[in-house]
């Protein structure tokens, strides 16, 4: 009678599944806030949805309006201008003029020379990993730019409300830096980014379609995800539908691990996403830098597995720290670059530093 005991075969195939599986980053203005705490190149510094109109100067635009929310955030505000703008020409105007200052301001912004938040978590993942971001700002792209000089093994970006910073040709389908020449020998045209915030319809835009389509795929089977300063509002219904739908039933999610780096209260952060986290899989950080792809760059699913599956102690001081320069980066990550492009095509485990 044959055992149904696993074999070695059969162990190595687990541990490399599970290795090889994504690392979800999601992304809200926290990140961008802590990706440029004292400002950008320039200091100037990310503003909040609340207060946003009053910050920006932009109160001149709805001065002839009598708005019947109380509510300063700036997605408030624009849904009731999009409510009222079919009847109301004027909301037609000034939600159209609140688009175009938005998007000059946000196209203004500069990654400082040092490196930050951003550079590190770029370089902290490889290709298999995916960073979705709701924030329009521009700074991720740059930091994506600057990634690509030590390696083009690079996470997959995806764009929940737009960028600035990224066009789209809907004719062939192709995403990249706005502006750009496509295939066809057009310019990348601006992607939409506001939308009403009761009733988000995210296929209406087809390519803010494809980045919901790479999120939800790499939900469905990602072993880890990382929250880096997004609150789950619970405005955004349709957001946070479409992400339970992908990830299942919290329950069958028993060996997945949840992330979460919030300056707010533990308990309130893991209230907003008590949906998504298995029983105790969670853990809650303040900084980027504690964080398994803070101290386990380019490994981070490889050290959860060592450290869960296999009872391995992760060595603690091995992985990023907030004061290094990009030569620090580059010397920490060359070595994993190179074994990385060594096994490409291969089923041959990566090595795993922080063990």
């Amino acid at each position: 009678m044959k055992d149904d005991y696993p074999t070695t075969r059969d162990l190595y195939d687990y541990e490399y599944y599970m290795k090889s599986r994504p690392h979800v980053v999601l992304l809200g203005a926290g990140a961008s806030c802590a990706a440029i705490p004292n400002g950008d190149k320039n200091g100037r510094k990310i503003s909040a949805m609340n207060g946003f109109i009053k910050k920006l100067g932009l109160t001149d635009i709805l001065e002839k309006i009598t708005l019947h929310t109380s509510s300063d955030n700036l997605e408030d505000i624009y849904m009731e201008l999009d409510e009222r703008s079919k009847a109301e020409p004027i909301c037609m105007d000034a939600k159209q003029k609140l688009e175009e200052v938005i998007r000059e301001y946000m196209l203004n912004f500069k990654l400082p020379d040092n490196p930050t938040v951003y550079d590190y978590l770029i370089m902290g993942l490889t290709s298999k990993d995916l960073i979705a971001t709701f924030n329009w700002d521009p700074l991720l792209v740059q930091a994506y730019a600057r990634a690509m000089t030590y390696t083009t093994n690079l996470p997959q970006l995806a764009f929940l409300h737009g960028n600035v910073a990224v066009g789209y040709c809907l004719e062939d389908n192709v995403m990249g830096n706005v502006g750009m020449t496509c295939r066809c020998g057009k310019p990348l045209a601006p992607t939409k980014l506001l939308f009403p915030i009761k009733n988000k319809n995210y296929s209406s835009d087809t390519a803010i379609s494809k980045s919901w389509k790479s999120l939800n795929n790499a939900l469905e089977v990602a072993y880890m995800v990382t929250i880096f300063g997004y609150s789950a509002p619970k405005s955004d219904v349709a957001a946070i539908e479409m992400m339970k739908k992908a990830w299942g039933a919290v329950e069958d999610r028993n060996f997945e691990e949840i992330e979460i780096v919030d300056l707010r209260e533990e308990d309130e952060v893991i209230e907003s996403w008590g949906d998504f986290i298995h029983t105790h899989h969670y853990s809650y950080h303040s900084s980027f830098f504690t964080t398994t792809i803070g101290r386990c760059p380019r490994r981070s699913c490889e050290a959860t597995f060592d450290r869960l599956m296999m009872n391995r102690w992760l060595k603690p001081d091995k992985g990023f720290k907030a004061d290094m320069d990009f030569g620090d980066i580059d010397k920490l990550t060359c070595d994993l670059i190179i074994d990385e492009e060594n096994k490409k095509g291969t089923k041959k485990l990566l090595i795993n530093p922080y063990v």
